[in-house]
């Protein structure tokens, strides 16, 4: 499958998009896909390119927070961690609705299902958006994610749909941390489905393909 990319912006910051066989039928799939700390959007696009999707815009935004060396993350580690958080939620409500407004503008969808997911501070992104962000979301993907400091915000009814993978191996995000995390979305009340495998800290072909299938379901 040939997935055509273009670059554009997004709050304010370079996104690249792809397009998955978008064939103007409904409902669109927009497919946000969060990097990890200290990294790049082109970081997430190789493990994006290699998912098979259909009627799906890919949308991979560069972080908020310079971390130097043409890097970037979702939010500032240490001590102010928790306002740094509020900030991303705030970023990541702009570029979801820009997200949106460019499907709208390019595609005509009559629905939209907005879909989140990331590797590691990508997948805590993901995860912190399902659970405080403002806007919708229908389904999200983590891969060794785990829960930062959580700013006191007010967090409506969710009813996303939560597919969680972590490592038992994995020596960055320990698996404690990242079933926490998964445990803690649950008992608020969103759907999940978590995933302990023997990987480390990566994105594996396993993972693209269980996330493959998680996305394409039904429901």
């Amino acid at each position: 499958m040939t997935i055509h990319y273009s670059n554009g912006e997004v709050a304010g910051k370079k996104t690249i998009f792809g397009n998955h066989s978008i064939a103007h039928k409904t409902p669109l799939r927009i497919l946000i896909g969060f990097h990890g700390a200290d990294s790049t959007p082109e970081n997430m696009l190789i493990h994006g390119n290699k998912l098979q999707m259909e009627n799906t815009l890919a949308v991979f935004p560069e972080g908020p927070v310079d971390a130097g060396e043409g890097l970037w993350s979702w939010w500032k580690d240490g001590p102010k961690q928790m306002e740094s958080v509020k900030e991303f939620l705030e970023f990541a409500t702009r570029a979801i609705e820009d997200t949106e407004a460019f499907a709208r503008q390019n595609y005509s969808p009559t629905e939209i299902q907005t879909c989140l997911w990331g590797f590691s501070q990508g997948g805590a992104a993901s995860l912190v958006y399902s659970l405080l962000g403002k806007r919708p979301i229908h389904k999200v993907a983590s891969v060794c994610g785990f829960l930062p400091e959580l700013p006191d915000v007010a967090a409506e009814a969710r009813n996303a749909q939560i597919f969680g993978i972590f490592g038992a191996n994995d020596e960055v995000v320990p698996s404690f941390l990242a079933e926490f995390a998964l445990d803690e979305l649950k008992g608020r009340g969103l759907q999940v489905t978590a995933r302990e495998t023997s990987q480390g800290h990566e994105m594996n072909l396993e993972n693209i393909r269980h996330i493959e299938e998680f996305f394409n379901s039904n429901g």
